[in-house]
């Protein structure tokens, strides 16, 4: 296919890979971790709802946007109320008020509840507040944008058997309320309407038998079809495998260790990140030769998937770059007296090119079934 070909097919109307747009909300939240600058994480929150509302879908998963958005919020407020309930005898020195202080024991000692609520301490939760608010906001957006059952679709072959059985979770509990919405109305349209725990057991035992009758109908397909056939595999090559998964995600946590500002040098954290989601990677690779299986219209990684990815990156990279150069505008919380932060023009206009894929990338089909087509139909899936 020429490189014409190539651009035309990526800026058609398609569904974006649901691995991008979750690498992509990783990488915000890796941005929004590495500062509590109040200009950068509204940006941030205002980057995820921009890309959102141009590139959702009519899907019933597409709306909890608003509801991770909420949830921020709340977990701002409770941050707010736990700085004024939980003082800092430390916080600072302009009070607003003064609460009615309970006194602790001295096993307690420096922990105040209750007493003068100082403004700086308020301030300083609201950043941190903020901070937890663009976290749920990039979340929520990969939820918003990805479907999760093509998600888990895409899941290599390692965890192959864990990725169907999440498939599954995810189709039939929807079906379970309805049942359950079907049952109540039919004992309704009979004269006994289901009250009390007669009424819950009425329900429950006709529901959990339609689930049952189900799921043997669900294992006799997939069982016909050759699910969790294993190829043949040496013995060395399992426990090579297993052992550099297990190597992998050693270096992983020694590296989130690092990075997090333990012990470990902070500048190791990068390059021993790198390295054990290498290794890991190689095992789960590795691990996957025992799966045979073919995918059933498999989701295309082109220009747009590369572009929504490279955005993220290039977002997070350019916050941690600003929050190194400049530690005090990034991160202005514990500063006595209380200054205005500074703007950090840099950290917004990394932080703006991870909006790129509110324009730039495939716009989604206008009419969306209510279900994916390659999610409505798990049974032409091929089990070589």
């Amino acid at each position: 296919m020429s490189i014409r070909g190539r651009a035309q097919r990526a800026s058609e109307r398609r569904l974006l890979h649901p691995a991008a747009w979750w690498l992509w909300a990783l990488a915000l939240v890796a941005a929004a971790t590495r500062t509590t600058n109040p200009f950068v994480l509204l940006m941030l929150v205002g980057v995820a709802a921009l890309v959102v509302a141009a590139r959702r879908t009519a899907s019933v998963w597409s709306r909890s946007f608003a509801a991770f958005l909420g949830l921020g919020v709340v977990l701002l407020g409770v941050r707010l109320l736990f700085a004024a309930l939980f003082v800092d005898p430390v916080a600072g020195s302009t009070t607003l008020l003064t609460l009615p202080e309970i006194g602790l024991p001295d096993a307690l000692a420096g922990i105040r509840i209750g007493g003068a609520v100082t403004a700086e301490s308020l301030v300083f939760a609201l950043y941190q507040g903020l901070q937890l608010l663009a976290v749920m906001a990039a979340v929520g957006a990969a939820n918003a944008l990805a479907d999760p059952r093509r998600l888990l679709k895409s899941v290599p072959g390692a965890l192959y058997e864990v990725g169907v059985a999440l498939v599954v979770a995810l189709t039939y509990a929807p079906r379970l309320v309805e049942d359950a919405i079907r049952v109540r109305k039919a004992q309704r349209l009979r004269g006994r309407p289901p009250r009390g725990l007669r009424g819950v057991a009425r329900t429950a035992v006709p529901v959990l038998e339609g689930g049952l009758a189900s799921s043997i109908d669900l294992a006799a397909a997939m069982d016909s079809r050759g699910f969790a056939r294993a190829g043949a595999v040496p013995i060395g090559w399992r426990r090579t495998s297993a052992a550099l998964v297990l190597l992998g995600l050693v270096g992983v946590l020694s590296a989130l260790f690092a990075l997090l500002g333990g012990a470990l040098l902070p500048m190791a954290g990068v390059p021993l990140l790198a390295v054990g989601v290498t290794v890991a990677v190689a095992g789960a690779l590795m691990a996957g030769r025992r799966s045979q299986r073919t995918r059933y219209r498999p989701d295309p990684w082109l220009f747009g998937e590369w572009l929504t990815v490279a955005s993220g990156l290039l977002a997070a990279v350019g916050v941690t770059l600003a929050a190194g150069s400049d530690p005090i505008a990034m991160n202005p919380v514990g500063l006595v007296p209380l200054i205005v932060p500074a703007v950090p023009v840099g950290a917004l206009l990394a932080v703006l090119l991870a909006a790129a894929p509110a324009a730039l990338t495939p716009v989604p089909p206008v009419s969306m079934p209510s279900a994916p087509r390659a999610a409505r139909a798990p049974a032409k899936e091929v089990y070589a």
